[in-house]
């Protein structure tokens, strides 16, 4: 392990990410709501440490191997969600213990969106500003801007992207250089972010909220300035845009990048990974939406509405309330959530196992189904035109397996802790699929939970936006002998 080219990294992301500071800073200024004293003290905390991570090794010129990319991967997001609770910790509004804070500057880095603050709406507008701006910067990943800035200071990024993004990835390199994909990645990210904070400006948002909206939107995060979440607008024309927006965050962005640089939308309706998530969300909406009407839990109008909604929200992992699903009649709680075990399509800002590889297990499933009637038969598994090889198929199910056995082992956990089956079950599936919002005591906020909750679930979250086996690498011995 090169411990001194992993230390200068760290001490240039912490660095920079001492700079995210100076917004919050400025809003309150701005704002005059007096809570310049935290981000302050956070700005010069973390500056001080990574000048102490990157000054002794400064001239230390050598390049990261896959294996210190899955080590500092883990160390970079572990650290940065640390950093990130310092202001959270330090504030007098909210006043919250050390677990709480970690909590939150994790599930915004995340881009989970589960909170344990309540009364959001007498928050001061730069603590409001910073839990955007925490899921904004994780929503495309820290890693991603790291390997758009490092290769300029001299060190590889490779490592670093091959190591946040395991699995079945459609694009390993959209450009021939990490670093113009990386940048092409944000461009894209920054463009989206832009359109949707005047989409949502133009619709009646104050220039505040549609920018805080724009941010926890386009990252599929789910954090919101109000209490009441989307719902607190009550306005049609949001909550359309809002749709429109969230599935974007969930497509992957390197289908973006092919469609704009081909400037040919009907590239989207060509990937096989669309076309199911499009499939699978319009059939769940269908379902959703007769069941409210049939029940009559709203009129036609709205159930249309607030069905799709949810819908999409919980589909692509970004957890927005416009109504409290978790009172929908019959089954649809429980349909949502296992919807979210989905999340979104690989190489977007969204959570949960991806579409990619719930299509190639539906694909293998299917393959041994026509097996039992024709033996002898070979069946190869294709997406569109392309085989896919076994080797994937096998890779697919192992992280299938893991991903699922992560679960019971949390989901045990909780129940240890005294929680119920409901609250545990969906506070574990709402932070390993980084989704937000769950059912029994977790509907609105995570508050109540007690401490040992709140850091399993933090580690939940994590193991789900690392995808598990980043995470869990580091914990066998192979990974550590030479």
């Amino acid at each position: 392990m090169r411990m001194a080219v992993i230390f200068r990294v760290l001490g240039t992301l912490l660095m920079l990410f001492s700079i995210t500071m100076l917004p919050p800073i400025a809003v309150s200024l701005l704002y005059d709501d007096g809570h310049v004293r935290p981000f302050l003290a956070g700005f010069a905390i973390i500056l001080v440490l990574g000048v102490v991570c990157w000054f002794p090794t400064r001239r230390i010129h050598k390049e990261l191997r896959t294996r210190d990319g899955f080590f500092i991967t883990v160390l970079i997001w572990t650290v940065l969600c640390l950093a990130g609770a310092i202001p959270l910790f330090l504030s007098e509004q909210p006043s919250l213990p050390l677990a709480d804070a970690v909590f939150e500057a994790v599930s915004g880095l995340t881009t989970t969106g589960a909170t344990v603050m309540t009364g959001i709406d007498e928050l001061p507008q730069s603590i409001l500003w910073y839990r955007q701006q925490l899921q904004w910067l994780g929503g495309m990943g820290i890693i991603v801007l790291a390997v758009a800035v490092l290769p300029m200071l001299g060190i590889g990024g490779m490592q670093l992207y091959r190591a946040e993004a395991p699995g079945p990835v459609k694009d390993n390199k959209l450009k021939p250089r990490i670093t113009e994909t990386a940048k092409a990645l944000w461009y894209i990210y920054l463009g989206l972010t832009v359109l949707c904070t005047l989409a949502y400006w133009g619709a009646g948002m104050t220039p505040f909220d549609a920018i805080g909206h724009a941010f926890s939107t386009v990252s599929t995060g789910g954090f919101s300035t109000h209490d009441a979440s989307l719902g607190y607008f009550n306005s049609p024309a949001i909550d359309l845009i809002t749709i429109l927006f969230m599935l974007a965050g969930a497509v992957g962005f390197a289908l973006h990048f092919m469609a704009l640089r081909q400037r040919n939308p009907r590239i989207y309706f060509r990937d096989p990974e669309f076309n199911f998530y499009l499939t699978v969300i319009g059939a769940i909406s269908l379902i959703t939406i007769t069941i409210l009407i049939a029940t009559r839990q709203y009129d036609v109008p709205n159930a249309i509405l607030n069905g799709v909604f949810e819908v999409v929200s919980i589909a692509t992992s970004t957890g927005y309330m416009k109504a409290d699903f978790s009172l929908w009649p019959l089954f649809l709680p429980f349909l949502l959530f296992v919807v979210s075990f989905m999340g979104g399509c690989v190489g977007s800002t969204a959570g949960g196992m991806k579409v990619m590889r719930v299509l190639l297990i539906y694909k293998q499933g299917m393959r041994e189904v026509r097996r039992l009637i024709h033996p002898n038969a070979v069946v190869p598994v294709k997406l569109g035109q392309r085989l896919v090889p076994d080797r994937v198929l096998e890779a697919v199910w192992g992280f299938f397996s893991i991903y699922m056995f992560m679960f019971v082992v949390l989901l045990l956990i909780l129940l240890a802790t005294g929680l119920d089956q409901i609250t545990a079950w969906s506070a574990v599936a709402a932070c390993i699929n980084n989704l937000g919002p769950g059912l029994g005591e977790v509907t609105s906020h995570f508050g109540n939970l007690s401490d040992t909750a709140k850091w399993v679930l933090s580690f939940a979250m994590l193991l789900g936006r690392l995808e598990v086996f980043t995470v869990l690498i580091l914990l066998t011995p192979e990974f550590w002998r030479r």
